[in-house]
Parts: C-alpha cells; sequence; structure tokens
C-alpha cells in the first residue's frame, strides 16, 4: 500500500482516481486511507442497478476506514451500545449502600443515589428513620419501666424477680413463669427481712391479685386479697393491745445502725412508728375490704353474703376512724385518712350491696351520702341512676331522712327516720325515681370535649333505659317503647352491649 495524500476526487471513475493517487506520493504520512470493497451479497436482486459515477465514489467514502500508524494494528472501537431505559435499583439494595461506610461518610454518595434512585432512596431514608426512632423507643421503655423508681427500692435480687414477673404478666403473657416469679420475689423479701405489713411487700401481693384478675381468674385474685386482709385484721388486732410484739417494730431501747451511726430507738419515735403504720395498715386494709366485696358479687364467685360482710367492715372502719379524729383530732404521726372520693366509693359499693339484696331503702341514704361527696360530673349521673332505681323499688313508706347540714359530723348517727305522720304513696316514689333519672341524663348530657369520659355515654343509656322501665311501670307503653329504642341507638353508638341487652329485655316486656 503507498501512502498518499486525501484530494478532492475529480468527477471520473473509480481507476483514474487510483492513477493520479499512486502519481502523488504524500510528503507526510499522517493517515492513509483503505479503499474496500465488499463482496457482493448472496441474494442480490436479478436486476441490479447501474449506479453513475458520482454515486460509486460517494459509496467508497462511506465503506473508507482512517487509521492512525500507530493504531494500524489494534482492533476498531466497537459501536456504541443501543439506549435503553434505566432500571430502578431495589429498596433492599439501596438501603445496603445507605448503610455502607462510604455513603456515611461521603456525601456525595448520597447524592448521587438520590439522582439515580429518588423515590428507593426516600423510601429507604423514611425506614430508616423509623426503624431508629423504635429502637430508640424501646431502649427509652425499657430504662423507665424496668428500672424505674418501683424497683429501686426494693433489694437487687426482689426488683429482678419483679421484673420478670411484669414482663411475663404484660408483655411476655406467660401465666406459669409471671406466677413463678411473683411468688419467688415474695419468698426474696421474707428471705431479706423486708416488713411484711410495709407498702413494698402488700403492694406486691395487691399487683398479683390485679394480674389474676386481668387474667380472668376472679377467684384467685379473691383468694390472695382474702389472704392479705386477714393478716392484717390480725396486726389491727395487736397493734391496740400490744403494739411491742409486732413484726420488725423499733421497740425503745432498740439499737440501730452501726458505728458513728448508731442510735437507740426512744419511745416517742415507737409511739409515731406505730401511729402511721396503723393509718398505713388500716388504710389498706378497708381499701382491700371494698375491693374483695366487689369480687365476691361476681358472676364467678356470686356469694353476695361474703360480699356484704367485706362492705360493712370497710364501711364501718372507714367512717369509724373519720369520726374519732374528728372528734379527737390528728395525733402526731398518722398522716392523712381516706378523701372524701374514696369515703363516696365506700358508701356507694355498700348501696349496691343492699340493692342486691333488695333492701331499697336501706340504699338510699348510701346513696345521698356517696353524691354529696362526688365531684365527677359523669359518675354524679351513675349515682343518679342508681337512686331512680332504689325510688322505683322503694316500698310504700317515706323514706330516711338522709341529707346532713356538714360534712364533719354526718356519720356518727344513724339515718333519721321520716317525721310521723308523713307518708309516701307508690305514686310518690314512681315520680322521685322519674326526677333522678331525668337528672342524670341531663348531667351525663352536659359535658362536652376532653371532660367527657365513656362513662357519660354509658349513664346516657342507663338513664333511658331507667326512664323506659319508670314509664311502664306508670303504664305508659308509647313513652317506654320510645326510651327503649332511644336507649338501644345510643347504646349501639358507643359500644354498650349492656344498655343494648337491657333495652331489648324492656321491649319484650312490652309486647307480653
Amino acid at each position: 500500500m503507498i501512502p498518499f495524500r486525501a484530494a478532492k476526487l475529480p468527477q471520473y471513475g473509480a481507476l483514474r482516481v487510483a492513477a493520479q493517487a499512486a502519481a502523488r506520493p504524500c510528503i507526510s504520512p499522517v493517515r492513509t486511507l483503505t479503499l474496500q470493497y465488499r463482496r457482493p451479497v448472496a441474494s442480490a436482486p436479478a436486476n441490479p442497478q447501474i449506479l453513475s459515477p458520482t454515486a460509486q465514489i460517494q459509496r467508497l467514502q462511506g465503506q473508507a476506514r482512517w487509521y492512525t500508524p500507530e493504531n494500524q494494528s489494534s482492533p476498531p472501537p466497537p459501536p456504541p451500545p443501543p439506549y435503553t431505559t434505566q432500571t430502578k435499583e431495589p429498596i433492599w439494595k439501596t438501603l445496603g449502600r445507605l448503610l455502607s461506610f462510604s455513603t456515611i461518610f461521603r456525601g456525595q454518595t448520597f447524592k448521587k443515589m438520590f439522582r439515580d434512585s429518588p423515590e428507593e432512596t426516600t423510601l429507604a431514608v423514611i425506614i430508616l428513620l423509623a426503624s431508629g426512632g423504635c429502637v430508640a423507643y424501646a431502649v427509652w421503655m425499657y430504662f423507665n419501666y424496668f428500672y424505674a423508681e418501683q424497683f429501686t427500692k426494693y433489694p437487687p435480687d426482689v426488683a429482678k424477680s419483679l421484673r420478670r414477673a411484669l414482663y411475663y404478666s404484660n408483655h411476655g403473657l406467660d401465666v406459669n413463669l409471671a406466677h413463678k416469679y411473683y411468688k419467688l420475689a415474695l419468698e426474696q423479701c421474707r428471705d431479706n427481712h423486708m416488713d411484711p405489713f410495709s407498702d413494698d411487700v402488700v403492694g406486691i401481693k395487691i399487683q398479683l391479685s390485679a394480674w389474676l384478675e386481668k387474667m380472668g381468674n376472679i377467684p384467685g385474685a379473691a383468694k390472695v386479697l382474702d389472704l392479705v386482709l386477714a393478716e392484717n385484721k390480725k396486726w389491727l388486732a395487736m397493734v391496740e393491745k400490744t403494739p411491742e410484739k409486732l413484726p420488725m417494730a423499733p421497740v425503745p431501747g432498740m439499737v440501730l445502725g452501726e458505728g458513728e451511726n448508731a442510735r437507740t430507738v426512744t419511745k416517742e419515735e415507737f409511739d409515731l412508728w406505730v401511729r402511721s403504720s396503723r393509718t398505713r395498715v388500716l388504710a389498706k386494709s378497708c381499701q382491700m375490704s371494698v375491693k374483695l366485696g366487689t369480687l365476691c358479687a361476681d358472676d364467678q364467685i356470686l356469694d353476695n353474703e361474703k360480699s356484704h360482710d367485706h362492705l360493712i367492715w370497710a364501711t364501718e372502719n372507714a367512717l369509724k376512724e373519720f369520726y374519732r379524729r374528728a372528734k379527737e383530732g390528728v395525733k402526731d404521726g398518722e398522716g392523712s385518712w381516706l378523701g372524701p372520693q374514696e369515703i363516696g366509693g365506700t358508701l356507694e359499693s355498700l348501696g349496691q350491696s343492699f340493692e342486691r339484696r333488695e333492701q331499697y331503702d336501706l340504699a338510699l341514704p348510701l346513696f345521698f351520702q356517696a353524691l354529696r361527696l362526688c365531684d365527677d360530673q359523669c359518675h354524679l349521673a351513675v349515682i343518679m341512676n342508681n337512686l331512680a332505681v332504689a325510688f322505683s323499688q322503694h316500698p310504700p313508706r317515706a323514706p330516711y331522712e338522709t341529707i346532713p347540714d356538714n360534712f364533719a359530723g354526718q356519720f356518727d348517727q344513724a339515718p333519721t327516720p321520716p317525721a310521723p305522720g308523713q307518708t309516701w304513696t307508690r305514686k310518690d316514689h314512681i315520680e322521685a325515681a322519674e326526677r333522678w333519672a331525668k337528672n342524670a341524663l341531663r348531667h351525663a348530657k352536659e359535658l362536652k370535649g376532653d371532660a367527657r369520659t365513656p362513662e357519660c355515654d354509658q349513664a346516657c343509656a342507663v338513664a333511658l333505659v331507667n326512664l323506659g322501665n319508670i314509664a311502664l311501670l306508670s303504664g305508659d307503653h308509647d313513652a317506654a317503647r320510645r326510651r327503649f329504642q332511644r336507649a338501644i341507638k345510643v347504646s349501639e353508638d358507643n359500644s354498650f352491649p349492656d344498655g343494648i341487652r337491657e333495652a331489648e329485655e324492656g321491649l319484650k316486656r312490652l309486647s307480653q
């Protein structure tokens, strides 16, 4: 091959071009031009087209390839790939690249990822942030729940058992393991010589009873509280006669502490301990007795007599201590007693017990006292419903006078009988019941917004049922039917199955 300088080709044939190129050699071998002829295609048409000299030269120029002398041995570069649509990266690969060290320490990698796959990168960032938030919340819950102040006051072994008991009772939901660790915690309290009547030890037993009640084991929950209450009653009997024989009692003359911190217990310190311990144990006993009264009235036990006895004991001791303090004053170390809300709840529970025994004349005074002590408007409607039921079932005689003038001396005497000559007919009791039911409905409907609780909605449904029953007793069947139907609608709107059942039973009585 002879190098030559490329020049503009004249309008002649291919042989004349080659002859002129051979006659004028190239001075500088910058490029070489190679003319290649392709073989004719096997499937050529039968009548080939005859090209002009100009068309033949253009075809030859299109078939020419340029090479530099130093790259003549290397093959020509491959043709560029055809354009294809960029495929999206899977989400797991995007997450892996986000978690790599190159992404963490080089911001341009994240920018490139977001530019290449914006949707997948955004979703991956959201998943990472949500996962980090869940992990942070779990760590916060772990340290704030299992290492809270309620555990730090126990010895380490007791606290460990309590954490496991609470875990298996609230999260792991393993009944056998939860019961095992509750029992182990109580045994460890005894081994650590903790006061069995302290709030810490009694609190474990109350928690065990509450857990059994939550699991639906009402007899087991009542048994635990019954054992604790029996021990407390023995302690209260001993504190009145021989307080120095109480377990863990710091009797006068006892040395507490060691070395420089050692000190001797005085008579005044012992008396303060006795008074504070008596208040604490008596208050806990009253509360447990009220709870026992509620549990014993449950359908799984249904022992109304035992329930009534527990409620009588709680009410008598709560009112007796309240009246003693009102008369003698509060002594040093005694601390505060049950508040009005707690005493009102005790009276209301006893009133409900009298209702179950169909002693409505004795239930009325207790409901009136509970009404005066209650400051929750939704619960006021509940007590008013109880008053409506008690009046509607009251025997045909005047009720007791039950509203004293002041709270301080209202428990020092029994309810006063009605004045001589005062008579109440059946119609009077029905009218009083209707007034209290309407009051309950009005109070339950007044509250709006955040102050309104589900108890208000349930009180509305119960008041409508009571008004339907009262209308049925009065002989007004149309009014009774309207109120029962309205009670069903309100109960359905608030998911209150008991209200639906009572209203449907009222409609059945109308059809009889």
